[in-house]
């Protein structure tokens, strides 16, 4: 009797020493996917990046007296480029999405630089890459919301907290700045 129960313990204590397993790989197989997903994120984003310089020259030419609007968009890169953390990340997103929807409204008043062929590939381009930063936004999201759900229920949220698992930030943008930037010819 007493080498079955102390069986049936072992056999108990093996069960839970095999879930704990689980729960903890499960942990950060969902840790690794949300810092993949910000990677992605961090892709589209230097994308967006490296063309608007681009997109600043070729209105420079067509709008030489317009140059504060466009320091705005530069400086606006820059503090994006340099941002670190979620939320930060984010704020200045929503200021760089201003600026440049401030660069597209210069644009406007421009026909000839509408009508560049240069200015029209850049700016399709610009407009791909904000779909795609849409996509890896709700991505990434989606990534913390199952990993944030799994570090805060029962009873994974034993380990994550013995293992350090800690709740990750959403990628959230200001409501002004959800709407992609418009640009009508």
């Amino acid at each position: 009797m007493l080498w079955g129960c102390l069986g049936a313990a072992g056999l108990l204590l093996l069960v839970a020493v095999f879930a704990a397993i689980g729960i903890y790989n499960r942990l950060v197989t969902l840790r690794n996917r949300v810092d993949n997903a910000w990677s992605q994120i961090d892709v589209q984003l230097r994308r967006r990046y490296d063309l608007i310089p681009n997109l600043v020259e070729t209105v420079k030419g067509y709008a030489k007296h317009e140059q504060e609007t466009l320091e705005k968009v530069i400086e606006a890169r820059n503090i994006a480029m340099s941002a670190s953390g979620v939320a930060a990340q984010g704020e200045a997103e929503n200021m760089l999405s201003g600026t440049l929807k401030s660069l597209f409204a210069l644009a406007e008043s421009y026909p000839d630089l509408k009508a560049n062929q240069n200015f029209m590939m850049l700016q399709e381009e610009l407009s791909g890459t904000e779909s795609k930063i849409a996509y890896a936004r709700q991505f990434y999201n989606d990534s913390v919301m199952s990993y944030n759900t799994s570090t805060q229920t029962f009873p994974s949220n034993i380990l994550a907290g013995m293992f350090g698992f800690t709740e990750r930030e959403y990628f959230e943008i200001e409501e002004a700045a959800k709407e992609p930037v418009k640009v009508q010819f």
